[in-house]
């Protein structure tokens, strides 16, 4: 293996959180190019997940996170396959990381993923969209375009996984829970949240 910077592992793994030996080689394999080199991590972490996805993971743990002076706490439930990576130090604060991201999200999260958004909702944002984008003058065509935009969009903004992550905005908790899959050898499920806002109803997601 070619011999690749110290300083350019070190910010590679700080970024994908893969391991030194998988981060040398992937900077050897695309001449010390930082960018190349984190993509090439996701997509094998992508295949490692895509693996574990029929796995049982009945395990797990419940973090919670309390925000903004206790005005704001989050509960979050994450699943993994055993009871030993339930007590790894790393798949904790992982958690917590999650319950951190579910309080601290400029827009808070409603759903876990896009699948689970009631159809009805998203029927109703369309409706609404479509309203809007009529009052423009704009042709059929291009309302059409516009209509699907927003509300690819607005899925995007309530689902917890299509989100930024709030310590890492070049991450969605997407691709962060598959580096941690990748990284950490097991199937991960973010299962399900419960966020409270003092004197709002808490929003609630199975």
């Amino acid at each position: 293996m070619a011999v690749v910077d110290a300083a350019l592992v070190k910010q590679l793994r700080e970024k994908t959180g893969a391991g030194m030996m998988d981060c040398k080689q992937a900077l050897a394999q695309h001449g010390g190019d930082l960018e190349k080199a984190a993509e090439w991590l996701r997509g094998k972490g992508t295949a490692v997940a895509a693996k574990k996805a029929d796995r049982t993971a009945s395990e797990g743990l419940i973090g919670s996170y309390v925000h903004a002076g206790g005005k704001i706490g989050v509960m979050v439930e994450v699943n993994c396959e055993t009871d030993f990576v339930a007590r790894n130090p790393e798949f904790q604060a992982f958690v917590k990381d999650l319950a951190m991201h579910i309080a601290g999200s400029a827009t808070p999260p409603r759903y876990v993923g896009r699948e689970v958004i009631p159809a009805d909702l998203i029927a109703k944002a369309r409706e609404q969209y479509t309203a809007e984008a009529k009052q423009s003058g704009k042709p059929e065509k291009v309302v059409a375009q516009i209509v699907d935009g927003r509300v690819e969009k607005f899925c995007a903004e309530i689902a917890l996984l299509e989100q930024p992550f709030i310590k890492d905005p070049s991450l969605t908790i997407g691709a962060l829970l598959t580096e941690k899959i990748a990284k950490i050898g097991e199937r991960l499920v973010v299962r399900r949240f419960v966020r409270y806002r003092l004197g709002e109803d808490a929003t609630e997601l199975a």
